[in-house]
């Protein structure tokens, strides 16, 4: 069996399930059916009687009903009056007011029947009443005079008009009259005066009555009302009054509350359920009392109850029974209270709890129409059939009344009529139409065909299946075209035919089919269910604290389903967000600007979809400093303090911490505020202590932690008395400053502290240790005096005492001085050295009598200096240094001396004066060490066989060199090393041929010097060997300047097999050789690179001498220059190269100095007339020059080596590519240029012009042509020429046509 739910069922979508019932049961309009009223006018309708009555009357039905009226319970003939009309196919009357008809002529009662051949229907007894808003009848009003702190009721006592009108009180110029706790405007219109105040005299208290229905507003006749205190009573008022009144007038006294209304203690109100209960206190007394309401026996209700009119005004909304009970409202002030019980008694008009729905049946079925309703009193209920009371309609056998229900049996189609239910008691009624209609009708599904519906994954989704039948057709579902019949607990079905699926999930989506059924026939329909993902907010707005004038944001992302199109909205406390361009609202966020204190509050972020909608909220509070504090009250003024209050100002929602309080002494120091003290945040008073003869004026600064508030407006002055002083001066020094005197300072009280006028010093001093008396002068306010006459640095006692014109201040305290210094008289005796190592020698001294140092010991200080290298036997610019020991220190340590060297020193003794005699200069020598690295290390003259070595002796030999030591070892193309070779040389030779060597090998050389002590730090080279002697000659690496080949002869080295290589870890990789070239804003960066192939390089530089870290570039390929763009003109730079994936690989730092900025008024040449013209010379020169080139090559042919080379080209030695390291082929592409004989370059690798025109030359290498440390050449596509030593042959020419072009290759 399907599980059936009641359609009252406790559920989010109650209002579309009844929504839904209804309309099933709605009968189609192309069946018959009794008529239903549709629209119908209110029970009491007031009218505007300079507008047409409208009495509105709408009903359905089949056949279309026809209309009746009738007017104070008798038939009402539209048709004999010709101001009345009914609009076509409806019952509305209209009365046509505006064309000479009166209102109050059409005053009645007036009822509509909607009658066909099924029954009768009838609308409610809708009374017609016009409004009226008639004026005020005339008075005279006299003026009130009455004495001040007496209570006082203007009466208003509006006209009677329907409905009531408004009221309220204004004056002569419109505007309304202010109200308050003393004086307010009653529930009946009268002004309520508690007590009355000499400003509330005036002449122009007017009420003011509008009528809205009218639009119209009536006013009375001004009210005058005099307030008189008793010291203002003249003359004329005195004539009004008797002796006795006169006599017996006293001064405003305060009186206890009395209640101006209700009156007495006790009254009665009876409000209606469902209403609005409105109960009033308003009460009289001095000083004004205050009205507090409670409910005996209970609590006032919550969220109902509502205080107005300064809570004089109890208004509890939608009243109901419960609400029946004592209310007491309670008067009070500081002389006593007054109270008054308000017993509320709450009533009911008729209201249904069951009212009667329309009934189809089918025949011979059975039905009940019921009818129920309560009230106070319990209303009566009466059936009418087709509008006639039940008791005195036609007869049906199939209908029985039972009270309230109507119990139907068997119904035939003669049973269709239409039945009234009236619920009435004293306070009103209730009518309610109901038909039964006897039908016999096969299913129909009022749900339109394949209806789409949408619902949220996880929410409920109610499919429709609006039907009809008689008899009642059952309803089941499907899902799919084929499924089977629903079921289960994940499913309900509602009598109306919806299907709920309470937890709607993706696999719900599809296809459903309702199918009705009853004894007459079957249909079905099918409806389309989609499931979308929900809208969330995956990043929710946060609480922020901005400070006044920032910027904040505030997220909202959002996730949603593809197919729904998502708007966000932004609120501010639930309203829209300011007009304001400083808000910026984008895709996912609200950005606010320059922030505002009104910018304080709550933003949502709200998210709609067609389907669902989120929101999220966040509080933004905006921060600032503090306002200043106001309102600084001085007192309990007393000779050494005073009491300061003050009101703090807004704090600006962050609490203040602390109150700062200055002061400025007027007297001493205008207009400089210094610090008094610091009070928590929480405290706004303070005791300050005060000093004597100060004229202070205090400022108080709130401090909260955004920052400072600007100080408070100054308190008033207060002159504190004088007084002696009540402190000595401080920080009392004795110091001399020539060797005879004693200079005695200190600091001078501050203005605020000399405690009156005529501030003095006496100064005091004797010597210690000595039976002196004590040596006084006055002196004025000044901060020093000097003592003459003294003996040299001899112990004073010294003190200084203030004094003004009212006495002396405590007795001070001493302090001890020494009068001035002078030089020392003796040297340090006894100084020996003991010599550690060869950097570092210890000296010993004896100290110096401190009677004989004549001041306050410092230290000693030693003076040494080197006066020759041992070595070296030569004399150089002596060059002292300076070593000071602090304090009575008998040795030190000379650090940092240079190996193998003569020194000299002395020792001084040092005071607070200078330097005293130096010792006799002591002589000591340091033993040799090991040297430094030989000075260069060149590699010339590369050949198939050998290479020479030239060197340069160490820098710093450090002793006598007793020889040098050779190491080399060949490296193959892996990288891999061969065995080493060791050789050691004579100390007094500076250059050795390698003979017997490996053709085109690569070798590794390292050397070193040593002396006696060791062996010193080495410097290495590599060089590689040609490949045969035809081939062209490679510089070596390290060479780069031109040396002449010296021989030496030495033991042969002979190599007459390849040797056994060992597979080691290789010296690669290094980067060697960075060059810089910087200009105004970029730099270019090149470098030599040795290691594994395809190396990724990266370049690294910053500021020079910045402690921030290194940027990077990555170098593009496998490049060996990179330029640097984005530099700042005129600044210093380091760079260093490495390659990625090599341990963290660096080259060694450069540095260099980007080009100073040029003016901006600089003209760029490349625009200039005169330099175009130029460059198009010299292209057109270099054009004529390559044809020439071009048309002497052509002559030439191939040369007859070229020839040579191509008939006998050996297989076992052949040139190889540049990435093995090892030479590449030198030719051109069209013509190969062997070198004649004598062109060979020379070893200082520079080439006559006389020599040969097809030298090397003409290929770009021009005079410094070189090889790589892989031995590959370079130089070979460039036109640059570099500087060459003094000592080499130059040649001056530049580069030839075609290294120009070659350049650009």
């Amino acid at each position: 069996m399907m599980k059936k739910m009641s359609i009252s069922t406790s559920k989010t979508s109650l209002v579309l399930f009844l929504c839904q019932i209804i309309s099933a049961l709605d009968v189609p309009l192309d069946l018959s059916q009794p008529p239903t009223i549709t629209q119908q006018s209110p029970k009491d309708y007031i009218v505007d009687p300079r507008e047409n009555i409208v009495i509105q009357c709408e009903a359905k039905g089949k056949p279309p009903p026809s209309f009746s009226w009738t007017r104070n319970g008798t038939h009402f003939d539209i048709d004999k009056d010709a101001q009345v009309t009914m609009k076509p196919n409806s019952g509305t009357l209209v009365i046509n007011i505006m064309n000479g008809g009166k209102a109050e002529a059409y005053e009645g009662v007036y009822q509509c029947t909607a009658r066909n051949e099924r029954g009768a229907a009838i609308s409610n007894n809708i009374v017609i009443r016009p409004s009226r808003s008639p004026l005020w009848t005339k008075e005279k009003l006299e003026p009130n005079h009455v004495r001040e702190g007496d209570s006082l009721v203007l009466h208003c006592r509006p006209p009677v008009g329907l409905p009531p009108p408004i009221i309220f009180w204004m004056d002569n110029a419109f505007q309304r009259l202010p109200q308050s706790e003393r004086v307010s405007q009653g529930l009946n219109g009268d002004l309520y005066f508690s007590n009355v105040q000499p400003e509330d005299t005036r002449e122009d208290y007017i009420c003011y009555a509008r009528f809205n229905h009218t639009q119209t507003i009536q006013q009375k006749q001004p009210i005058s009302v005099k307030v008189f205190s008793m010291d203002s009573l003249n003359d004329t008022i005195a004539a009004n009054l008797s002796d006795t009144d006169i006599y017996g007038a006293k001064p405003v006294t305060e009186r206890q509350p009395v209640l101006l209304t209700p009156t007495g203690s006790t009254s009665t109100k009876v409000e209606l359920r469902g209403n609005v209960l409105l109960l009033e206190c308003i009460a009289a007394g001095l000083p004004t009392p205050v009205i507090r309401w409670i409910k005996e026996g209970g609590e006032l209700p919550a969220n109902r109850t509502f205080f107005e009119n300064f809570k004089k005004t109890l208004k509890i909304i939608d009243v109901s029974e419960a609400d029946s009970g004592n209310y007491k409202c309670i008067a009070r002030n500081a002389l006593g209270s007054v109270h008054h019980v308000i017993s509320v008694t709450v009533k009911a008009a008729p209201y249904w709890i069951t009212a009667p729905r329309n009934l189809v049946l089918s025949p011979g079925e059975d039905g009940t129409l019921i009818c129920r309703a309560n009230g106070n009193p319990k209303p009566s209920i009466s059936w009418l059939a087709n509008g006639v009371p039940i008791a005195i309609a036609p007869e049906d056998p199939s209908r029985k009344v039972d009270g309230d229900t109507i119990i139907f049996s068997h119904v035939q189609e003669r049973s269709s009529a239409v039945y009234q239910c009236n619920a009435s008691n004293e306070y009103g009624y209730l009518l309610a139409n109901a038909f039964v209609n006897v039908l016999a009708e096969p299913p129909r599904i009022l749900t339109p065909a394949n209806k789409l519906y949408q619902v949220i994954a996880d929410s409920p989704a109610l499919l429709d299946c609006a039907y009809f039948g008689s008899p009642k057709p059952e309803i089941e579902w499907f899902k799919g075209v084929k499924g089977s019949i629903l079921r289960g607990n994940e499913y309900v079905f509602h009598d109306n035919g919806t299907l709920e699926i309470p937890v709607a999930q993706k696999n719900n989506a599809g296809t459903y089919t309702c199918v009705a059924r009853n004894e007459l026939g079957k249909i079905q329909n099918e409806v389309q269910l989609e499931i979308k993902d929900p809208t969330m907010i995956i990043k929710q707005p946060e609480y922020k604290v901005i400070q006044r004038y920032g910027q904040v944001s505030f997220e909202c992302i959002i996730k949603h389903d593809s197919t729904l199109l998502p708007t966000v909205t932004w609120l501010k406390d639930n309203d829209e967000l300011p007009d304001d361009e400083r808000f910026l609202v984008g895709k996912d966020n609200l950005t606010i600007m320059n922030v505002t204190d009104k910018d304080d509050g709550t933003y949502t972020c709200i998210v709609n979809t067609t389907l669902d909608s989120v929101s999220a909220s966040a509080v933004l509070t905006v921060v600032a400093r503090p306002n200043p504090p106001f309102d600084l009250e001085l007192t309990g003024q007393l000779e050494r303090s005073i009491d300061l209050s003050w009101i703090p100002g807004d704090e600006n929602n962050s609490p203040i911490t602390s109150f700062v309080i200055e002061f400025e002494d007027a007297l001493h120091e205008p207009g400089v505020w210094r610090y008094q003290t610091e009070v928590p945040g929480s405290q706004t008073t303070a005791q300050l202590k005060l000093s004597p003869y100060v004229n202070y004026s205090f400022r108080v600064i709130a401090v909260n932690r955004i920052g400072r508030s600007q100080p408070s407006e100054p308190s008033e002055q207060y002159l504190t008395k004088s007084a002696s002083p009540d402190e000595n001066p401080a920080n009392v020094q004795g110091i001399g400053s020539e060797p005879d005197n004693l200079v005695i300072t200190w600091e001078p009280l501050k203005g605020f502290q000399s405690n009156g006028p005529g501030l003095q010093y006496k100064v005091s001093w004797r010597q210690k240790d000595v039976d002196d008396e004590w040596t006084s002068v006055i002196v004025a306010n000044v901060s020093k005096y000097i003592v003459s006459g003294t003996p040299t640095f001899v112990p004073y006692e010294v003190k200084v005492q203030a004094l003004n014109d009212l006495g002396y201040a405590p007795e001070p305290s001493e302090v001890i001085g020494h009068s001035g210094e002078d030089l020392p008289m003796v040297a340090p005796g006894n100084v020996q050295v003991h010599v550690i190592n060869s950097t570092l020698a210890k000296v010993h001294w004896d100290p110096v009598p401190l009677k004989s140092v004549r001041g306050h010991l410092q230290g000693y200080k030693i003076y040494y200096w080197k006066v020759q290298s041992l070595s070296r036997r030569s004399r150089r610019h002596i060059e002292k240094k300076i070593l000071t020991f602090r304090g009575n220190k008998t040795f030190g340590m000379l650090p940092g001396l240079e190996p193998y060297s003569s020194y000299k020193l002395n020792v001084r003794v040092v005071n607070g004066k200078g330097e005293g005699p130096a010792s006799p200069d002591k002589v000591f020598k340091t033993p040799e060490g090991v040297p430094s690295s030989p000075s260069f290390l060149k590699i010339t003259n590369p050949t198939l066989d050998s290479l020479t070595l030239e060197w340069g002796s160490p820098t710093h030999p450090n002793g006598v060199l007793t020889s040098y030591t050779l190491k080399f070892q060949p490296i193959n193309n892996t990288h891999e090393l061969g065995p080493l070779v060791e050789i050691r040389i004579p100390a007094n030779e500076s250059s050795l041929i390698l003979k017997n060597l490996n053709y085109s090998t690569r070798y590794k050389f390292y050397f070193n010097a040593q002396t006696s002590v060791g062996s010193g730090s080495q410097i290495t080279e590599e060089a590689v060997t040609i490949m045969d002697e035809a081939g062209i000659l490679r510089p070596a690496v390290g060479a780069g300047k031109g040396y002449s080949e010296i021989l030496f002869a030495t033991s042969p080295v002979m190599h007459t097999v390849r040797p056994t290589f060992y597979k080691v870890q290789p010296l690669y990789p290094r980067i060697r050789n960075v060059t810089t070239a910087a200009a105004e804003t970029y730099a270019n960066i090149s470098w030599e690179y040795e290691g594994p192939d395809h190396a990724n390089f990266y370049v690294e530089y910053g500021v020079a001498g910045s402690k921030e870290d290194w940027k990077k570039e990555i170098v593009n390929g496998s490049r060996s220059f990179f330029v640097l763009k984005g530099l700042t003109p005129g600044t210093a730079y380091k760079v260093r190269v490495g390659a990625e994936g090599l341990s963290g690989f660096r080259s060694s730092e450069d540095v260099f100095e980007t080009g100073p900025a040029m003016a901006s008024r600089q003209v760029d040449i490349a625009t200039q007339g005169w330099f175009i013209g130029l460059m198009c010379a010299v292209a057109l020169l270099i054009l004529i020059l390559l044809i020439v080139c071009f048309i002497r090559r052509n002559k030439g042919g191939k040369y007859p080596v070229k020839e040579k080379e191509d008939a006998h080209a050996d297989p076992e030695i052949q040139p190889m590519k540049e990435d093995d390291g090892t030479f590449g082929e030198y030719s051109d592409a069209e013509d190969h240029k062997p070198l004649k004989k004598g062109s060979r370059t020379p070893s200082d690798r520079t080439v006559k012009k006389e020599d040969s025109d097809d030298s090397l030359v003409d290929y770009g290498e021009g005079v410094n042509g070189q090889f790589n440390e892989d031995g590959s050449f370079i130089g070979q596509y460039s036109g640059k020429k570099e500087k060459e030593p003094a000592e080499g042959n130059e040649s001056s020419e530049a580069p030839s046509p075609v290294n120009a072009m070659n350049s650009f290759v």
